[in-house]
């Protein structure tokens, strides 16, 4: 894989965010997102806090939760299926960790990353992560049923 190029995502990106995630929280398979958000809502979301694209992905990264819990961080990943496979995802990761510690965050946190995405959970895992929780049956999957969440977590030493 060449070199990835990715940076902070502007107003100018919207179309090019949209058409990445839009077909994702449509299927409805790995996002707890209501499938029929609307785009502004969809882009709300997506864009609210640090935003980043790059040809193939986006991702953004946000206080997981505020106040006390504001120094642990939150991150999204998306990757467009034509990118799929080519080491986008791994690349947004690397550029995720080293963004959240620039932006002050001590840890990143996965809320919900649904146990039957074994591409995800692979990534997260060989980057360090570790599983510090499970929610049992907590997604209804469109075509797996009820599955459950892993949350995992990594320190930004």
């Amino acid at each position: 894989m060449s070199e990835t190029t990715i940076r902070a995502a502007t107003p100018a990106d919207h179309d090019a965010i949209w058409a990445m995630i839009q077909p994702v929280f449509s299927a409805g398979d790995t996002y707890a997102i209501d499938p029929e958000i609307s785009r502004d809502d969809a882009l709300a979301y997506w864009c609210g806090s640090a935003a980043y694209i790059t040809d193939g992905g986006t991702y953004y990264i946000r206080p997981n939760q505020h106040g006390g819990g504001n120094h642990v961080c939150n991150a999204g990943f998306i990757t467009s299926k034509s990118a799929t496979g080519k080491g986008i995802a791994r690349a947004m990761l690397s550029h995720a960790l080293i963004e959240a510690k620039t932006l002050g965050y001590d840890a990143m946190q996965f809320n919900f990353v649904l146990a039957n995405n074994a591409r995800a959970l692979d990534i997260w895992t060989r980057a360090g992560f570790v599983q510090i929780g499970r929610i049992p049956r907590a997604f209804r999957h469109p075509a797996d049923g009820m599955v459950d969440a892993i949350i995992l977590h990594k320190f930004l030493d």
